[in-house]
C-alpha cells in the first residue's frame, strides 16, 4: 500500500516535472521568435526620399531647391514636404524681405502639383530614396510632422545657416544615420566660390556682379564638408558619398534645362567702356564737352554715394548677416553722394576731401588681391575711374 502509494507519488513528480520543463521550452522559443521579429521587422510601409531640383532662370530658382517625399502606403499618403514657402501675399512683405525679416514656412504639396510646377520652369528632379529602417522612417516623420504644428513650421532664413536645405540635412543627421564624408569640397572653397558656380555655370553676369556688391566679406570665409550642403547640389553629393544610405536613385523628371545666359565678361567690357569714354571726355576742352563732362561727373559721384549709403543701411539697418563687413565701402564711399553738388563748387575743403578720396581709390587698387573679400573684377575699371576723377578734381581745385 505504501509501496504502490510511493509510485503514483513519483509518476506524478515525474509528470509534473516534464511539463514544466516543456512549459519553460515553449516559453523560451516564443521569447526567441519574439526576439527575432524585433530584429527584423516587416516593411511598416513608409518610404524616406531626398528630392533635388536643378536651377531655374529666375534669380530665387538659381542655386535649386531640397525638399522631402514621404510616403505612407499604409495611411495612403504620399506628400512632398518643401522648407522653401514664403507668403508673397503678405502686406508687409516687401519691407520685411529688404530688411531681413521675412520668415519661411513649412508646406505640403503633392507629388504632381510640385512636378507640375518644375515641369512648367524646366527644371530636372532627382529622387533619392534612402535606406531607413522602420525605426529611423518613423522617428524621421514623426518630426516632420511636429515641424509642421503651429509655429514650429516658421523660421527665420538665412542663405548660409537656415534655408530649405540645411534644414532637410540637420533631420537627415539628427534622425538617420547620414554621415558627412570629406572631400565634398577642397579645404580652400569659399561660399562665394559656392554660389559663383552656380551663377558662371547659369549664365548670370549681372547677377553675380550684384551679388558680390551687395554680400559682404562673411561670404569668404572658407566652407566645409557639412556647410557645404546648404546649397542643394551639396546635400545631394553627401547622400550619396555616405555609404548604403541611398538605395535607388532616379530623375524622375527628365526635361532638360535651358539658361538665358549672358556672357561673364559683359558687365566688365561695359563698364570698361564707359570708363574710358567718361576719362577721355575730362581731357577735352570744348566748352559743351565740358559742361557734359561736369554733368557726367556729378552723376557718377551721386550714383557711387547712394550706393555706399545704400551698402551701410543693408549692413546697419537690415537683419541681414551677409550684408555685414562689406569693402565695396571702399570705394563706395557714402560722402561721394554730398560731394557731387562740390563738382561745381571749388573750394579748399572740397580739394582736400577729393585728394584724400583720390589716395583711398588707388590704395583699394594696390590691396585689390589682398582685400578680406572677394570684389568683383568688373569693378576695377570704375575704382580707377575714381581716382582719376578725385586726383583731377582735387588738382582742378588748387588751380583756382
Amino acid at each position: 500500500m505504501n509501496h504502490s502509494g510511493t509510485k503514483v507519488r513519483c509518476g506524478r513528480t515525474l509528470k509534473n516535472f516534464y511539463m514544466k520543463n516543456l512549459f519553460l521550452f515553449i516559453l523560451l522559443l516564443n521569447c526567441f521568435t519574439f526576439t527575432n521579429t524585433g530584429f527584423s521587422q516587416p516593411e511598416c510601409g513608409i518610404k524616406v526620399s531626398l528630392i533635388t531640383c536643378a536651377p531655374g532662370n529666375e534669380l530665387y530658382s538659381t542655386f535649386g531647391h531640397t525638399a522631402l517625399r514621404i510616403t505612407d502606403s499604409a495611411a495612403g499618403v504620399d506628400n512632398i514636404f518643401n522648407w522653401g514657402t514664403f507668403d508673397f501675399g503678405d502686406p508687409d512683405f516687401y519691407t520685411k524681405f529688404v530688411r531681413g525679416n521675412l520668415d519661411y514656412f513649412l508646406s505640403v504639396e503633392k507629388p504632381d502639383q510640385f512636378l507640375q510646377s518644375y515641369y512648367y520652369e524646366e527644371r530636372p528632379i532627382i529622387e533619392q530614396e534612402l535606406n531607413l529602417n522602420c525605426k529611423e522612417k518613423i522617428q524621421l516623420y514623426n518630426a516632420v510632422k511636429n515641424n509642421l504644428q503651429g509655429s514650429n513650421k516658421y523660421y527665420r532664413y538665412d542663405f548660409l545657416k537656415d534655408n530649405c536645405t540645411s534644414r532637410v540635412r540637420d533631420l537627415l543627421l539628427t534622425y538617420t544615420p547620414f554621415t558627412v564624408h570629406p572631400n565634398i569640397v577642397n579645404n580652400h572653397t569659399t561660399y562665394r566660390n559656392l554660389i559663383h558656380e552656380y551663377l558662371n555655370a547659369g549664365g548670370k553676369a549681372w547677377e553675380k556682379f550684384g551679388i558680390d556688391l551687395l554680400l559682404g566679406s562673411g561670404m569668404d570665409q572658407k566652407a566645409n564638408d557639412l556647410t557645404a550642403m546648404f546649397l542643394p547640389d551639396y546635400l545631394l553629393k553627401g547622400a550619396d558619398s555616405s555609404v548604403n544610405f541611398v538605395s535607388k536613385k532616379e530623375t524622375i523628371l527628365p526635361v532638360t534645362a535651358h539658361y538665358q545666359k549672358t556672357p561673364l565678361w559683359l558687365p566688365f567690357l561695359i563698364l570698361s567702356a564707359l570708363a574710358v569714354v567718361l576719362m577721355a571726355m575730362g581731357f577735352v576742352k570744348n566748352p559743351v564737352v565740358v559742361t557734359i563732362s561736369k554733368l557726367l561727373d556729378s552723376l557718377l559721384f551721386y550714383l557711387v554715394g547712394l550706393l555706399g549709403l545704400f551698402l551701410l543701411f543693408m549692413w546697419f539697418g537690415t537683419s541681414h548677416t551677409l550684408c555685414a563687413n562689406n569693402y565695396n565701402l571702399l570705394w563706395a564711399l557714402p560722402t561721394h553722394f554730398f560731394a557731387a553738388i562740390f563738382v561745381w563748387r571749388p573750394n579748399r575743403f572740397v580739394q582736400k576731401y577729393f585728394l584724400l578720396a583720390s589716395f583711398l581709390h588707388v590704395a583699394t587698387i594696390i590691396a585689390w588681391l589682398w582685400i578680406p573679400q572677394e570684389l568683383n573684377i568688373a569693378l576695377l575699371p570704375v575704382v580707377a575711374l575714381l581716382a582719376i576723377k578725385t586726383f583731377r578734381l582735387s588738382a582742378e581745385k588748387r588751380n583756382k
